[in-house]
């Protein structure tokens, strides 16, 4: 095939792309194409690049000199976000960025209600929104506000709104995160819908399985660089995330049988209206229960009971057989209970202080001599075990803990509990926002905490994550455990059936 035929069926092309954010090179001399209504993936672990290069994409972030960027056959010298837009390119980014109160219709024909003072012409509205939805095949109450949609009739406003703004090329940042395997079959059904009326899409995601059932090719990055451009035919999950990371990762199911161990916590009947319903688990010295349902399934709010910062209306709560009534998540952590955030940015570190200040933050009474005031040498002392036991990788105590990775923020999150000397860990999502290479030393120090026998309570929305470290998993949805599992003796298929279904 000629070069000029090839270019004439790509949507974008873009060679050479480079980005340097002060010292940090984002990207280094990447090429990316896209053929006109191709469904193509975009992989790579977190930090990779991604993101920048979409934005590059996208005219949002302007390329070094020497790059070459071309929108359908057109060269285009400096792309600005008001070029791209003109050209075809729409990002739906995972917040999706719509109206909560504005309705189905508005949100759709929302590019065209902007652009000065006029009439608003609701015929023209719904005509524009109706048009839209009927390219994808779907049908919505126009009038309904945005915010009584689920997350599902949500993307498909997002795709709607990018249709009306005459997309050509629609990136998808992690759309099936928040889905229903139901809900996400019929994505992937109008995405297919897209590709074949000349649509082109590019898929970013964590479920590697829908990307390469849905994808033609994957291009994948790792630390700004290009890994290659392969065929999504042929490819398998494990050498995806090969390619991702650069390492090859040992994946087994590593259930225990820990029925024998005392019981650390009981949980009967736990209630609270609108969140949970009847809840009743237990966990064991030195056991891993995952608890994984859908996002609005009830876990974090669960755990927010669990730990004090919520109260529960109905259900007892017991601690080594003892009934336990938290006023304050500072009566559960004196009751030997530790609780790492899924918000880690915002809830489990203080972002501008220190790596050392927030290893001790959970122990600053026992690290206080007299007065009140801290002993340094504690301190360190702590700091120093913290950040050894852990493998913290820094470069000085002192520098902020916002200079770290994910993963190693992760890190110094668990070794802050750890220092509390638990007896029980909720982890809600402890890998989130941690690249493919950085979890797998999570879960290395999960496992060994449990060896220790520290009860945990991983929460996740990953069946992958649950099936591959947890000795048991119980089932999420709708406020209430629907389903328990022994990875032993459940395959992850059936795994994933049950959660998605």
């Amino acid at each position: 095939m000629s070069g000029a035929t090839l270019r004439s069926e790509e949507a974008i092309r873009f060679e050479h792309v480079s980005v340097r954010f002060g010292g940090v090179l984002a990207l280094d001399n990447i090429s990316f194409s896209v053929g006109r209504g191709e469904v193509h993936c975009l992989a790579g672990q977190n930090g990779c690049g991604k993101s920048t290069l979409i934005k590059v994409v996208a005219g949002v972030y302007k390329a070094a000199p020497g790059a070459r960027t071309d929108y359908f056959g057109e060269s285009v010298a400096a792309p600005t976000p008001q070029l791209a837009r003109r050209k075809g390119v729409a990002v739906i980014w995972q917040d999706l960025a719509l109206f909560p109160e504005m309705t189905v219709a508005e949100n759709i024909a929302f590019d065209g209600l902007v652009g000065g003072p006029r009439l608003v012409n609701y015929r023209a509205i719904d005509k524009t929104a109706r048009a839209a939805l009927a390219q994808l095949g779907v049908t919505l109450d126009l009038g309904a506000p945005l915010r009584t949609l689920p997350i599902s009739g949500r993307q498909l406003v997002a795709i709607a709104r990018a249709l009306a703004s005459d997309a050509k090329l629609i990136f998808m940042d992690e759309p099936t995160a928040s889905l229903t395997q139901a809900e996400t079959d019929h994505l992937l059904a109008v995405v297919r819908t897209l590709s074949g009326a000349g649509v082109a899409v590019v898929f970013v995601s964590h479920r590697l399985a829908e990307v390469l059932d849905v994808s033609r090719r994957v291009t994948v990055l790792r630390d700004g660089r290009l890994v290659g451009v392969f065929d999504a035919a042929g490819m398998s999950q494990s050498r995806l995330t090969e390619l991702m990371t650069g390492r090859q990762f040992d994946q087994a199911v590593r259930a225990r049988d820990v029925g024998e161990a005392p019981v650390v916590m009981e949980v009967s009947g736990l209630t609270r209206r609108g969140e949970y319903a009847d809840v009743n688990l237990t966990l064991r010295a030195g056991e891993i229960v995952a608890l994984i349902g859908l996002i609005g399934a009830g876990r974090t709010e669960l755990a927010h009971a669990l730990f004090g910062m919520t109260h529960a209306e109905a259900g007892v709560v017991r601690l080594s057989g003892v009934p336990a009534a938290f006023s304050s998540n500072r009566d559960a952590i004196a009751a030997g209970v530790g609780y790492v955030s899924e918000d880690r940015l915002a809830l489990g570190l203080v972002q501008p202080q220190s790596i050392a200040d927030n290893s001790v933050i959970t122990i600053l009474k026992q690290i206080s001599g007299a007065g009140g005031l801290i002993s340094g040498a504690k301190k360190d002392a702590a700091v120093t075990r913290a950040i050894d036991e852990f493998a913290i990788k820094i470069g000085r105590p002192e520098d902020a803990v916002s200079t770290l990775s994910g993963g190693n923020q992760q890190r110094v999150v668990l070794a802050k509990w750890l220092a509390t000397a638990p007896n029980v860990l909720i982890l809600d999502c402890p890998t989130v926002g941690v690249d493919i290479g950085a979890r797998d030393g999570i879960y290395k120090i999960i496992r060994a905490l449990a060896e220790r026998g520290i009860a945990i309570l991983m929460i996740s929305d990953e069946v992958a994550e649950v099936y591959f470290n947890s000795d048991r998993i119980l089932h999420m949805a709708s406020g209430r455990i629907v389903g328990a599992y022994d990875p032993r003796r459940v395959s992850i298929a059936e795994l994933e059936r049950a959660v998605y279904a």
